[in-house]
C-alpha cells in the first residue's frame, strides 16, 4: 500500500522520537533504578544509550533500504517467515499498549493532586481518549504538536540541569551549597553488579520509543536522508541529556529515598529547598507523559496498520486512508482496557506494567538486531545509502547478547519477575494463536473447493 509523504523533517521526526522516549518512565521512573543501583546507575545509562545507539542504526539500514510502513515487523517478516512477523507485530503492540497504559496510572496521579474530586479512573479514561482523538489529525500536524509538547520537555530537563549546578555550586539565591552533597556518604555499588543488572530493564524503558523513527519513516520525504539525522540527533540527545541531567542530579538526594511515586527530580528540588522549580518539573511531567502517549499511539495506529494488511488482524482494522484511524481507534480502545488493569491487580502494578511493557520492547529490539544480521548477510550495505554501524557484526552480537542478559537479570528487582513472566506468556499466546490460525486456514481450504 503507497502511502503519501507528508514530508517529515529529520527535526520533526527527532522531535516525535524524543516525544516518545522522554516520558513518565524517565521523569518517575528513573527513581526505580537509581534507588536500584545508586551512583552506579550511570555506567547503566551509558550502557543503554550504546544499545540504543546500535538498534536505532541497525534498524536505520533496513529502513533506508526500504521505508515500509511495517518496519521492523515487516523486516523480520521477510527475514525468518510470516510466523516471527505475526509474533514480533502483536508483542509490540501489546507492551507499548502496556506501556502506554503506565503512562497514563502515572499521570492520573499527578492530576489528582491538583483536581482530588475526580477519580483516578475517570483521569485516566479522559487523557487516553484524548491522546487518541489527536492522533486522528495526521501525522503533520501531529509532529508539530510533538515539537511543542518535546521542546517543553527538553527545556524542562536543561532547566533542572542549570539549577543543580547553581545549587551545587553554592550560587543559588537563599540555597545552601551543595558541593558533592550526599555523594560523599554514598557507596558507588550499593548493591553491587546485581544492581547495575538489575537497574537495566527500567533504563532501557527510559529509552524505549525511539524506533517509532521506523514506523514513521514511511511518511518522510527523503528517508535516505532525514531517517539517519533523525536518528543521530536522537541518540546524542537522550544520552547527553540523561546522563548530565541524572549526574548532577546525584549529589542533591539519598539514593534510599526514591521512590516510584515522586519524580526524582521534584524530591531533590524539595529537599534543596527550591519548591518553585519543584512545583515547575511537576507540571512539565504531566506534558511529558501526555507527549509520550500521543507519539507511541501514532506507532500503535501503524503497526496495527501493518497486521492488518497482512491478514494478522481483523479484516476491519484495514484502513487505506493515510491516517489509520481504524488502527489508531482499536489501539486506544486496548489502552482503555489495559488501564482497568490498574484496578484489579496489586498495588504494584505500575512497576508490573513498566516491567511487561519493557520486556515486550527489549523482546522486539532483540528481533530488530538479529534481522538486521541477516539482513547484511543477504543485501550488505543498504542502496542509496552506506554501512552506519560500527563495528558489525561484533558490535551487534554484544548487543543481543546484553538485551538477553537484561531480560534475564529482570528478577533480581521485586516486581519485575512478574513482568518477565507475562512478557513470555505473550510469547507464548501469539505463537499459539498462528499456529492456530494457520492450521484452521489449511483445514478450510479443501472445504471450499469442494464447494465449488
Amino acid at each position: 500500500m503507497n502511502i503519501k509523504n507528508t514530508g517529515l523533517t529529520s527535526w520533526g521526526l527527532t522531535m516525535m522520537a524524543l516525544g516518545t522516549v522522554v516520558g513518565g518512565s524517565f521523569f518517575l521512573g528513573s527513581a526505580i533504578a537509581i534507588r536500584t543501583s545508586g551512583p552506579a546507575v550511570l555506567i547503566a545509562y551509558v550502557l543503554g544509550g550504546f544499545l540504543v545507539y546500535i538498534t536505532l542504526f541497525s534498524l536505520s539500514e533496513m529502513t533506508v533500504a526500504d521505508n515500509d510502513p511495517g518496519s521492523f515487523r515487516t523486516f523480520a517478516q521477510r527475514a525468518f517467515g510470516p510466523g516471527v512477523g505475526f509474533v514480533v507485530g502483536w508483542v509490540y503492540w501489546t507492551g507499548l499498549i502496556l506501556a502506554m497504559s503506565s503512562e497514563a496510572v502515572a499521570v492520573s496521579q499527578f492530576l489528582r493532586v491538583w483536581i482530588p474530586q475526580f477519580s483516578l479512573p475517570l483521569l485516566g479514561s479522559v487523557i487516553i481518549i484524548g491522546v487518541t482523538l489527536a492522533n486522528l489529525l495526521g501525522a503533520d500536524r501531529l509532529s508539530k504538536l510533538e515539537s511543542g509538547l518535546a521542546a517543553v520537555k527538553l527545556l524542562a530537563i536543561i532547566g533542572f540541569i542549570i539549577i543543580a549546578i547553581a545549587l551545587i555550586a553554592g550560587v543559588m539565591p537563599q540555597a545552601p551549597s551543595v558541593g558533592a552533597g550526599v555523594l560523599r556518604e554514598e557507596p558507588f555499588l550499593p548493591s553491587g553488579i546485581a544492581g547495575i543488572a538489575g537497574s537495566m530493564l527500567i533504563v532501557m524503558f527510559t529509552y524505549a520509543g525511539f524506533e517509532i523513527i521506523g514506523l514513521a519513516a514511511s511518511e518522510t520525504a527523503n528517508p535516505h536522508k532525514t531517517v539517519p539525522r533523525a536518528i543521530l540527533y536522537t541518540v546524542l540527545g537522550l544520552v547527553g541529556l540523561y546522563t548530565i541531567a541524572i549526574t548532577l542530579l546525584l549529589p542533591l538526594i539519598p539514593t534510599a529515598a526514591l521512590t516510584e511515586e515522586v519524580s526524582p527530580f521534584v524530591a531533590a528540588l524539595e529537599l534543596r529547598g527550591v519548591a518553585w522549580a519543584a512545583n515547575i518539573i511537576n507540571i512539565v511531567l504531566v506534558t511529558a507523559i501526555l507527549s509520550t502517549m500521543l507519539a507511541a499511539t501514532f506507532g500503535l495506529g501503524r503497526m496495527m496498520r501493518s497486521l492488518a494488511d497482512e491478514g494478522y488482524a481483523p479484516a476491519w482494522l484495514k484502513d487505506n486512508n493515510n491516517i489509520p484511524y481504524r488502527g489508531i481507534l482499536f489501539s486506544g480502545i486496548a489502552m482503555l482496557l489495559a488501564f482497568g488493569l490498574a484496578f484489579i491487580l496489586p498495588q504494584q502494578i505500575y512497576l508490573f506494567l513498566v516491567s511487561s511493557g519493557g520486556f515486550s520492547l527489549l523482546f522486539t529490539y532483540v528481533v530488530i538486531l538479529l534481522t538486521h544480521f541477516s539482513f547484511r548477510k543477504q543485501h550488505g550495505c543498504p542502496p542509496q545509502g552506506k554501512c552506519q554501524l560500527p563495528g558489525y557484526p561484533y558490535t551487534s552480537w554484544i548487543a543481543i547478547v546484553a538485551m538477553l542478559g537484561i531480560i534475564a537479570s529482570m528478577p533480581l528487582i521485586p516486581g519485575q519477575g512478574s513482568g518477565l513472566i507475562a512478557g513470555l506468556i505473550l510469547i507464548a499466546i501469539y505463537s499459539f494463536s498462528y499456529l492456530f490460525s494457520k492450521n484452521l486456514a489449511r483445514r478450510l481450504v479443501p472445504l471450499r473447493r469442494k464447494k465449488h
